[in-house]
C-alpha cells in the first residue's frame, strides 16, 4: 500500500518509474541516461561520452545495434533426431544462440520462468562469436568473412574466434557478446522470473555491472559461491581456486515471494497419507552419489524387506542419523511399507524454512569432479565433455524459484546438464517442468574422444546425453516398478524432446525500398512468389507457427487440407485454396488463419471474397 503523504502524485517520479519498468538499462543512479535511451530506441550514430557512473566498453554502441537488428531466420523441425516429437513439451534447438533468441522473441516473450546459463568465462582460451572490427557492424563483419548470406542468415557455424588476453578488446569482446543475449533473455522471462548465470573470477565484476544495467540493480537477488572443487591443484602459483560464482537476478523482485522455496501452485503435491501431526508433506530421494562408505548399509523396511542403495549410490544419511529420522517418523516406505525409503519434507517447514545461504557446499550440490564422473558413466565410461556442471547444482536452482509446471531455458546448453536436471526432478516429485535448450553446433576437436566416437559437434553430445538420461529413467521405472513411489510412477512424465535447427527463412524477403535496376527481377519474383525453391511443407508450417506468435510445443493437427494449431486457434493452409476450404475454415472459428498468396494466383475474386468473409466472421486472415 502506498504511504499517504498529503501530496498529489509526483508526475515526474511516476513517469520515471514507468520508464524504469520498460527500459531499466536507461536509468543510472535514479536519473535518465539520455544517450542510452536514444541507443535503446535505435537512434544511429550514438556514442557514449558523458562522464557518469556507467559500464562502458569499446564496441558498446555496436552491441546495441546487433541487439536491434531483426532476423528473418526460422527453426526447422528435425523429428528424426527427437523423441516423442508430436507429444513432448521439451525442446532442443541447434543454432547460434543470439539468432535463436531473436527467433523465439515473438512466441516466448514473457513465458520463461527460469533461465540458467553457463557462458564462456573469458579465461583467454574461450572461443565465442564477436566482431573483430568495431568500425563495422556485425552484419557487415559476417558477410565480409563469408559467414552470412545477403539475407543476413548465418551460412556456417564457424564464427567462433578465440578471445585471447593479448587482444586490446579482451574484456570488450566478451561484454559485446553477452549484452544482446542477456537483454533478450530478460524479455523472455515472466515478470516473476529469475536468471542464474555461472561465472568465475575473470568476468564476475563485469557481469555484475552488466546485469545491473540490463535488469536493474534493485532486481539483484544474490551472488552465490559454489564450491566446485574440494581438492587443491598444487601446480597453481598462488591460490588454487575451488569456487565459481552464480549471479542471480529477477525480472521484477517485487513480484517474487519472500521465500522462493515453495510456489503456490506446487502445494498440490503435498499430501498427508499417514495423518502425520506435522501436516502435509511430500517425499524425496534418499540416495546420492558417489558412494561414501559409511553411508552404505542395509535398511529393513517395516514389512521386513532388506534394501541396499543401488550401485554407485549411497544413502543420504549415516546409519545413526537415519535411525534418528526413522524414530521421528521422517522416513516413508510407501503405502505398503515395502518401498525404497524416502525422506519426508513437510509443507509447513519448507514455507517457514531458512532463507537459502549464498555459499553452496559441494556436499550439498555436488562438485565438478563428481559431475564429470557421472557424465562419463552415462556415456559408458567415455570422456566426451570437459567441466560439466553438477546436476544437483541445477536442481537446487530449480527448487528455489520454479513451480513444477514452469519452463526453463538454457541457451548455453553445453553438455545438457540443465535438461537432465529437469527430467530427473520431474521424476522425483511428479512435476511437469519443461526445458528449452539452445546449443551452437560447435565442432569438437578432431583429436578428441568425442570426435572419434562420431560426435562431430557439442550439440550432438548434448542431444545424446538427453536421450541417454531418458533411456535411464525409463529403465529405472521398468526395473524398479514395485519400489517406486506414487510420484515416481507418474504416467504423465514427459520423457521426450523436440529437436529444431536454426535455418534461413522458407520465404524470400521482399525489399521494396531496396529495388535497383540490377535486382528488379529478383525483387518482383519475391513479391509474386515468396516461397523459396525446395522449401518443405513442415518447415513452412513451423515458421508460420512461430511468426504468428504460437509456441513450438502447441498441438498441431493435420485436418485434411489444412493444419489446426492449438486446438483450432490458428489455421494454416499451404497446399490449396478454394471456396469449399474457405467455408470449412470459417466453420472451424479460428482466431487467425494464414495461407500462401500464391494459392490465389489467377483467383482474384476468390481472394477478395475470402478477405471479406473472414473479416465478417472475425477471423484475422493473413496471406504470405
Amino acid at each position: 500500500m502506498n504511504k499517504l503523504t498529503g501530496e498529489s502524485l509526483n508526475i515526474q517520479q511516476d513517469q520515471l518509474e514507468k520508464l524504469k519498468q520498460i527500459f531499466p538499462e536507461t536509468i543510472t543512479e535514479g536519473k535518465i541516461d539520455w544517450e542510452k535511451l536514444q541507443a535503446t530506441l535505435g537512434k544511429e550514430n550514438i556514442e557514449f561520452r558523458n562522464e557518469r557512473y556507467v559500464l562502458n566498453w569499446a564496441g558498446k554502441t555496436e552491441a546495441f545495434k546487433v541487439l536491434q537488428q531483426s532476423t528473418t531466420a526460422t527453426l526447422k523441425p528435425a523429428p528424426e533426431q527427437s523423441i516423442n516429437f508430436n507429444t513432448t513439451q521439451n525442446i532442443f534447438i541447434e543454432g547460434e544462440n543470439l539468432e535463436v533468441l531473436k527467433v523465439l522473441q515473438k512466441s516466448y516473450y514473457g513465458k520463461i520462468k527460469c533461465i540458467i546459463i553457463d557462458p564462456p568465462y573469458n579465461t583467454g582460451n574461450d572461443s565465442f562469436i564477436y566482431p573483430d572490427s568495431f568500425k563495422e557492424n556485425k552484419e557487415e563483419y559476417l558477410k565480409r568473412i563469408g559467414e552470412k548470406d545477403e539475407d543476413g542468415f548465418l551460412m556456417k557455424e564457424s564464427t567462433l574466434r578465440k578471445n585471447t588476453k593479448d587482444s586490446g578488446h579482451y574484456h570488450s569482446n566478451w561484454l559485446s557478446m553477452m549484452y544482446p543475449r542477456l537483454f533478450i533473455a530478460k524479455n523472455l522471462l515472466t515478470d516473476d522470473g529469475v536468471i542464474f548465470v555461472h561465472i568465475d573470477d575473470n568476468e564476475v565484476h563485469n557481469l555484475r555491472l552488466l546485469m545491473n544495467e540490463i535488469f536493474g540493480e534493485e532486481n539483484f537477488i544474490a551472488q552465490i559461491i559454489w564450491e566446485r572443487a574440494f581438492a587443491p591443484v598444487n601446480l597453481k602459483k598462488h591460490f588454487s581456486e575451488s569456487h565459481d560464482y552464480i549471479i542471480c537476478f529477477s525480472k521484477r523482485i517485487d513480484l517474487l515471494d519472500s521465500n522462493g522455496l515453495v510456489r503456490k501452485d506446487s502445494d498440490e503435491r503435498y499430501k498427508n497419507p499417514d495423518n502425520d501431526l506435522r501436516g502435509e508433506w511430500t517425499s524425496s530421494d534418499m540416495t546420492v552419489g558417489p558412494v561414501i562408505p559409511d553411508k552404505v548399509y542395509e535398511i529393513t523396511t517395516p514389512s521386513g524387506k532388506k534394501i541396499l542403495p543401488t550401485n554407485g549410490r549411497c544413502w543420504l544419511f549415516t546409519k545413526k542419523r537415519f535411525e534418528e529420522m526413522l524414530a521421528d517418523n521422517r522416513i516413508w516406505f510407501g503405502v505398503s511399507d515395502n518401498n525404497t525409503p524416502r525422506v519426508k519434507k513437510f509443507l509447513s517447514e519448507v514455507k517457514e524454512g531458512i532463507t537459502p545461504m549464498t555459499i553452496w557446499k559441494h556436499t550439498d550440490v555436488g562438485h565438478s569432479q563428481d559431475a564429470a564422473q557421472k557424465l562419463k558413466a552415462l556415456f559408458d565410461g567415455k570422456d566426451y565433455f570437459d567441466y560439466p556442471k553438477s546436476v544437483m547444482l541445477i536442481k537446487r536452482m530449480l527448487q528455489l524459484y520454479c513451480n513444477n509446471t514452469d519452463t526453463i531455458l538454457d541457451f548455453f546448453a553445453g553438455s545438457g546438464t540443465t535438461a537432465q536436471a529437469v527430467l530427473e526432478l520431474n521424476k522425483e516429485d511428479g512435476g511437469n517442468r519443461k526445458f528449452i535448450m539452445v546449443q551452437l553446433p560447435e565442432l569438437t576437436d578432431e583429436n578428441s574422444e568425442a570426435y572419434k566416437a562420431n560426435y562431430k559437434t557439442i550439440a550432438e553430445i548434448s542431444k545424446e546425453r538427453i536421450r541417454r538420461v531418458i533411456k535411464k529413467i525409463e529403465k529405472e521405472k521398468k526395473e524398479n516398478k514395485n519400489l517406486l513411489s506414487e510420484v515416481e510412477e507418474n504416467k504423465n512424465l514427459d520423457l521426450g524432446f523436440k529437436v529444431f535447427k536454426l535455418s534461413s527463412s522458407n520465404f524470400k524477403i521482399w525489399r521494396g525500398n531496396e529495388i535497383t535496376e540490377e535486382n528488379l527481377e529478383q525483387q518482383l519474383d519475391a513479391f509474386t512468389n515468396p516461397v523459396r525453391e525446395g522449401s518443405e511443407k513442415e518447415n513452412m508450417l513451423y515458421e508460420l507457427i512461430l511468426k504468428a506468435g504460437y509456441l513450438l510445443t502447441d498441438k498441431v493437427e493435420a485436418q485434411g487440407n489444412y493444419y489446426s494449431v492449438n486446438d483450432g486457434e490458428l489455421i494454416i493452409a499451404l497446399e490449396e485454396m478454394n471456396q469449399q476450404l474457405i467455408d470449412k475454415i470459417i466453420l472451424a472459428k479460428p482466431k487467425k488463419a494464414i495461407t500462401l498468396d500464391k494459392l490465389f494466383t489467377g483467383k482474384d475474386q476468390l481472394k477478395t471474397n475470402a478477405v471479406l468473409q473472414m473479416r465478417d466472421n472475425e477471423v484475422d486472415f493473413k496471406t504470405i
